[in-house]
């Protein structure tokens, strides 16, 4: 019963942990092709919605961007962004960001440093509220677990 009280929250921990490594790992993508300062003209192939959800749940969209531009070597990209610009439509034209060593990890956002800054900052900070809260808990667990102990010891 007591590994119960440790099992869910280090699950929910480690959900957490792995959350918060993909927010840091996206925040990084972006940032390293604005930092690069290469740029190049691409052209919005495709632009679609995806559902999640459904039945008791409430229903999200996701919107996708599939882009194809031309590297200043002369490579052809094609790359997809999730949760691009929602102004962008399938043909049109638009400015990318791109770094030389990583073009298929190029965005459509427009820089906006603080923004990203800010975004990244609280969704690390909720999630990272959240994992203390789990921490807390396990530790609350095995004092009130350690101390029902000592009890149950006592002559």
């Amino acid at each position: 019963m007591e590994a119960f009280f440790y099992i869910i929250p280090g699950i929910m921990a480690a959900g957490l942990l792995f959350v918060m490594s993909r927010v840091l790992v996206k925040s990084r993508r972006i940032d390293r092709a604005w930092a690069s300062g290469l740029t190049a003209e691409a052209r919005c192939l495709r632009a679609y919605t995806t559902l999640s959800g459904g039945g008791d749940t409430s229903i999200g969209t996701t919107l996708h961007q599939v882009f194809e531009f031309t590297t200043r070597d002369g490579r052809v990209v094609r790359f997809e962004e999730v949760d691009g610009p929602g102004t962008i439509l399938e043909g049109d034209i638009v400015t990318v960001h791109y770094a030389a060593d990583r073009p298929e990890e190029a965005t459509a956002k427009a820089p906006a440093r603080g923004r990203l800054l800010a975004e990244s900052g609280c969704v690390l900070g909720f999630l990272g509220a959240v994992l203390a809260f789990c921490v807390f808990f396990m530790i609350g667990v095995h004092l009130m677990f350690d101390e029902a102990g000592d009890l149950m010891r006592m002559p």
